[in-house]
């Protein structure tokens, strides 16, 4: 393990400028600042959580990392990381963490390499307008972006390629691309990105396309069969097929879904007997023979801490143990290690209709800096303890409205 560093939390408040940072110190070894709407990555054998919002109703551009093996924190630096940020985008590459983008930020990120614990900046010459909403994934040598929309409420259709290694940018083609849309998903196959639903235009999209990054090519995506058009929903790729579940259809959030296999271009129906309920702002993962949904906010606007497994072999659903797990949250972060499923931050604010409902409001609630590690084989789940129990009493800022 890297020396553990001092470190301290810079928080950005929402009517300061990016370079107006708050500081408070972090004592060596414990949690990161309680946080929503950050990044985590898995490295192989630690977390790296970074960025996004803390109780001071700011930004966060410092982060921890995670062991599970020894049930410690070891802290970051801070010194060349990115402006303070979050609804950002993180991929691991398998040496380095890539950071890119976010709500509030420019185009710009940064690579966190964790042996040396030091930053490098992503270079901007190239890089696709500032976003946040956006799909990001990593193909073994090029981190994907496309979509998403800035603080303008431009919604957008295009993307681009980051290769590390070069610190270089390239355009991915809009010829044949997706219409424009935020909030959607992405999977990477191996070969594709496939990249289907989300919100543009005034309505929840039911296509999608994908994406040959060798050849710079989008093919289309049947909808035959395909589920009902929706946003803020998720999506994991099993080694032969994509599996979308959840999200909002039509302004209700539901707990149905469906899998896609790409080469022959076909839907099949998921069971809903045994699932989830109803809900969006939860993570899927997943691990190796199953997909684990978790957390998020349900039908009756209430924040959830419960789940349920899914088997696409057999077509079935199993739930999730409710003892000891996570206090019900969103806009937390969920891994998936090899074995466990590691769940950190979030809030338990909730979604609400904003006045004359014009677009979905948010009460305020708390912000967590705890979490925990589930173990499919056992049901079981083991805590991560945070720093200050009572942060449930925080608050943090409203979250921008669609149109």
């Amino acid at each position: 393990m890297a020396a553990i560093i001092a470190m301290g939390t810079p928080c950005l408040a929402m009517n300061e400028s990016l370079t107006g940072i708050h500081q408070s110190g972090v004592a060596s070894g414990s949690p990161p600042y309680q946080r929503s709407d950050h990044s985590a990555v898995w490295t192989g054998n630690e977390m790296i959580v970074w960025g996004g919002g803390c109780k001071c109703e700011g930004y966060l551009n410092d982060g921890g990392r995670y062991h599970p093996a020894t049930n410690l924190w070891e802290s970051m630096a801070t010194n060349g990381a990115p402006v303070a940020r979050h609804l950002h985008a993180a991929v691991w590459t398998g040496t380095d963490m890539i950071v890119w983008g976010g709500f509030g930020a420019p185009n710009d990120g940064g690579r966190y390499h964790p042996q040396s614990n030091s930053w490098q900046p992503v270079t901007t010459n190239g890089a696709p307008a500032s976003r946040y909403a956006n799909t990001t994934v990593w193909t073994g040598t090029e981190m994907l972006v496309w979509g998403g929309s800035n603080r303008r409420r431009t919604i957008f259709n295009d993307g681009a390629r980051y290769d590390p290694v070069n610190d270089r940018w390239q355009a991915v083609t809009t010829i044949g691309a997706p219409a424009a849309r935020e909030d959607h998903t992405a999977v990477w196959t191996g070969t594709e990105m496939i990249v289907w639903g989300g919100w543009g235009k005034g309505l929840s999209h039911n296509d999608g396309a994908r994406y040959n990054p060798a050849l710079d090519r989008w093919q289309p995506m049947t909808t035959n069969g395909a589920p009902a058009g929706r946003e803020d929903h998720t999506a994991v790729w099993t080694g032969t097929d994509m599996i979308l579940w959840g999200g909002f259809v039509d302004g209700r959030m539901v707990n149905d879904g469906a899998c896609y296999d790409p080469v022959n271009d076909r839907w099949s129906t998921m069971a809903t007997n045994g699932a989830p309920s109803a809900r969006s702002g939860h993570h899927a993962l997943w691990t190796g023979t199953e997909m684990i949904i978790w957390g998020g906010h349900g039908a009756d606007t209430q924040v959830l801490n419960n789940g349920g497994r899914y088997n696409p072999t057999a077509n079935t659903w199993t739930s999730i143990s409710l003892h000891t797990a996570p206090s019900p949250r969103s806009g937390f972060t969920a891994v998936w290690t090899g074995s466990e499923m590691i769940v950190w931050g979030g809030e338990d604010i909730s979604p609400r209709l904003s006045p004359g409902g014009s677009g979905i409001g948010y009460a305020t609630g708390g912000v967590f800096d705890d979490g925990a590690r589930y173990d499919p084989r056992s049901d079981a789940w083991t805590q991560i303890k945070g720093r200050d129990p009572s942060t449930t009493a925080d608050k943090l800022w409203n979250k921008p409205s669609k149109p």
